[in-house]
């Protein structure tokens, strides 16, 4: 069984106050939801609504020392609270999109990894885990590459 973890945003919410200027100091930028899908943010695993304000900014999702180490954008939503889901429970923001699956040891060495629909993630995140050398999954929305959430093994 498996429980995913969204972002903390308590370390993105000072990103709010800055300007354009400061943000981009910081590899970030203002985005304002243009539809009500497209901007899933990663801490409370829900798509912003239209014209609901993000921050786009650049997150070390894998920061072990090893060649797998990386960084990618992530949006979170302005006044998000931190996703707290039960083991088992997908978000329903990733039911409809193709997700990338990779699955790292302690270490973090991938050892194995998946493609699947979002309707498919709860068995493949279960049959990854049948693989008792994999401590997390890092959920990646397929198309753009950009890291979702960790799953971790729960109880």
């Amino acid at each position: 069984m498996f429980r995913i973890e969204s972002l903390d945003p308590t370390p993105f919410a000072p990103l709010f106050a800055l300007d354009e200027a400061e943000l981009a100091d910081r590899l970030a930028r203002r985005v304002v939801a243009s539809a009500d899908m497209g901007f899933p943010c990663r801490a409370s695993l829900r798509d912003a609504p239209r014209g609901e304000t993000l921050i786009l900014a650049n997150y070390q999702h894998q920061s072990a020392a090893t060649p797998y180490q990386a960084t990618h954008a992530v949006y979170i939503r302005e006044n998000a609270e931190k996703a707290e889901l039960r083991p088992g429970e997908v978000p329903a923001m990733f039911e409809t999109r193709t997700l990338s699956l990779r699955g790292f040891d302690a270490r973090g060495l991938m050892r194995d990894a998946a493609v699947v629909e979002g309707r498919d993630l709860a068995g493949a995140l279960d049959a990854l885990f049948g693989n008792q050398s994999i401590a997390e999954i890092h959920i990646h929305f397929a198309a753009p590459g950009c890291f979702a959430a960790r799953a971790v093994r729960a109880g």
